[in-house]
């Protein structure tokens, strides 16, 4: 089939890497950060002009990287709103990350449609601060002038695409980056306008939603572009996960997907229901306390780094002696806990030693995640494997509790770009359907993410033991947290 390549513009960098459209191999690869002026507090601006996007970009192909190349494909971060007006020129800068301003704006879009339960019968989520129709509510109040010049909505992936394409009449997008927008419905396949002008103040274009093997288009050069999907779908499909198959990610907040064959509506706005990049859906239950209950630990216990605090760990057994940490440190969304704080229980004596607090803080982590992955099995999500991603995952006590924590097989990829090789994969997707060398409906099967395998084997029973412990301090301290 020939060459193909995927980008992926993440919130620092731009990452190229170009493959055999065949076998996935990656032939070479280009990067380059973003330039960046100024910083919000947490490391990175709230407000990004996209062109910056385009000249890493540009910096990251260079020295003929894509010579050679017949299709690309994008993946760009998540949550970036790009207003356009009806010139085609950017309103103001891209909204980008996590932007806690619009918290108060997420609050007021709740309420503006009846509650949690009405947002997530009508786009399967509650509004975040993060989401683009919480920016737009957002702007609408703070910036009235910006809002009433925005005529077309776009994220990140759609204006790099559009731009890629010489900036054509019809913009597009994915059902993937379309599913995160807080105005489509993954269920339904279909945009709410009326979303748009209930958090905006009037209507806007959006862009159309292609399906995962449709081609956006072709460059003046006569490159294709496929349709291009968010970060978190691009990163699933290359890493080759299918149904039964889950991804728990370890950042300082965590994250519990999988794949399933249809939409989940949750009225308690637990689940988020987004669709991934191959015709499926990929339900997202997230904790608000994951590595960041370590590395709490780690300060408390005065070790120098999360490695120190493993170490220390794995001198104490399955159990940690009754030590029960609820790692709740910035209240929780699952259970939805938001202004709760953690817990430790189980102290006694013999029980108060540095090495039983720092297993204590690795299994409350994990129980977290466990919990959180049983709001997806109740609702009939099977999970026969997990992929552990983020760099705990490399750590000796992670891979020591989680298979028996988590109840199935473990898999921990070796570090690699996968948002980059899924846009790619995607690209080869589009090139073969629009060459008639590859069905539409099947992905070309590429070789999966090279890993390490860690069964629970003996040792579930005595985590399953753990897990009921844990359960028991969260209904004792919580009682109906969960609620059926």
């Amino acid at each position: 089939m020939g060459i193909v390549a995927g980008l992926d513009s993440s919130p620092d960098f731009t990452r190229i890497v170009v493959c055999d459209a065949d076998s996935g191999a990656v032939l070479r690869q280009g990067y380059a950060p973003h330039p960046m002026d100024g910083m919000s507090e947490g490391g990175r601006p709230s407000d990004v002009d996209p062109q910056a996007w385009l000249l890493s970009l540009g910096e990251a192909a260079g020295g003929g990287l894509l010579e050679g190349v017949q299709a690309i494909g994008v993946s760009a971060q998540q949550n970036g709103l790009v207003p356009v007006d009806t010139q085609g020129n950017t309103v103001r800068p891209a909204m980008v990350g996590g932007d806690k301003r619009a918290q108060v704006a997420a609050a007021d879009l709740v309420d503006a449609l009846g509650g949690r339960e009405a947002w997530a019968q009508a786009v399967g989520c509650v509004p975040q601060a993060a989401q683009p129709v919480t920016k737009l509510r957002w702007l609408a109040k703070n910036e009235p002038e910006a809002a009433l010049r925005t005529s077309v909505l776009l994220q990140a992936h759609d204006w790099l695409v559009w731009q890629l394409l010489g900036r054509p009449a019809r913009r597009t997008t994915d059902r993937g980056g379309a599913s995160g927008t807080g105005y489509w419905s993954a269920a339904t396949g279909a945009y709410r306008p009326d979303l748009v002008e209930l958090a905006l103040g009037h209507q806007a274009l959006l862009p159309d939603v292609l399906g995962p093997w449709e081609a956006a288009g072709t460059t003046p050069e006569g490159l294709l572009i496929s349709a291009g999907t968010g970060e978190t779908m691009a990163a699933a499909f290359g890493l080759g996960i299918g149904l039964g198959d889950a991804v728990v990610s370890l950042g300082a907040s965590g994250s519990v997907m999988a794949v399933h064959h249809e939409a989940l509506v949750d009225s308690s706005g637990m689940i988020t229901s987004l669709a991934d990049a191959t015709g499926m859906h990929l339900p997202v239950v997230t904790t608000l306390n994951a590595v960041r209950a370590l590395r709490g630990a780690a300060e408390l216990l005065g070790v120098p780094d999360l490695e120190a605090l493993s170490d220390l760990a794995m001198k104490s057994t399955p159990g940690s002696h009754g030590l029960v940490l609820l790692p709740y440190l910035e209240g929780e969304r699952t259970p939805n806990l938001p202004h709760t704080a953690g817990t430790l229980a189980g102290l006694r004596r013999e029980s108060m030693k540095p090495e039983h607090l720092a297993r204590a803080a690795f299994e409350g982590m994990l129980c977290g995640l466990a919990d959180a992955l049983d709001v997806l099995r109740k609702r009939g999500v099977e999970v026969r494997r997990i992929f552990l991603l983020g760099q705990a995952a490399e750590l000796s006590a992670v891979q020591a509790c989680a298979p028996a924590l988590l109840g199935t097989q473990i898999v921990v990829p070796q570090p690699a770009d996968y948002a980059a090789l899924g846009a790619a994969r995607q690209a080869a997707w589009a090139l073969g359907t629009s060459q008639g060398t590859i069905q539409p409906g099947l992905p070309p099967v590429w070789q999966g993410a090279a890993a390490q395998i860690l069964e629970p084997g003996e040792e579930l029973a005595v985590g399953q033991a753990v897990r009921q412990q844990y359960v028991s301090v969260r209904n004792q301290t919580h009682p109906g947290a969960f609620r059926s």
